[in-house]
């Protein structure tokens, strides 16, 4: 796949299985340019050993649901992205149910991407999370 492009919902569902995304069981509910929304489905093995969603699977959600998304923005040329720097706070939990995240961009560059991520308990709204992350724009060497 090239590194620029915009993908639908549908396509980058499809990239998921086989990967860590795939594995939690992350859905892409909506795709435009700048904006991305997301899903996840709380089952037992997502959850911490003290029976509360695991901050780990919270932080992937937002993550992918920030990185997906960066390749439809990268600047022409330009061979790819990375993650280099991420923060979450976490406000709530989940036990069970499922989770939401609407991901944004907040700065599209030559040289790097601002993203904001909100995840929310999808029955009661309440917020589990906020999440920025910036993503390094690759280039060919």
């Amino acid at each position: 796949m090239a590194a620029t492009g915009f993908l639908t919902a549908d396509e980058l569902n499809a990239l998921l299985p086989g990967t860590l995304p795939g594995l939690l069981g992350i859905v892409i509910d909506t795709h435009e340019r700048g904006r991305l929304t997301s899903h996840l489905d709380v089952r037992p093995e997502l959850l911490a050993p003290n029976g509360y969603l695991h901050a780990g699977t919270v932080v992937t959600l937002a993550d992918t649901s920030c990185g997906l998304p960066t390749r439809a923005l990268l600047p022409e040329g330009a061979s790819g992205f990375t993650t280099i720097e991420l923060k979450s706070n976490h406000l709530s939990t989940a036990r069970e149910g499922r989770i939401t995240c609407e991901a944004t961009n907040v700065h599209a560059g030559r040289t790097t991407q601002v993203w904001d991520a909100v995840v929310r308990n999808a029955s009661t709204g309440k917020t589990i999370a906020l999440f920025r992350c910036t993503q390094s724009v690759l280039w060919p060497r």
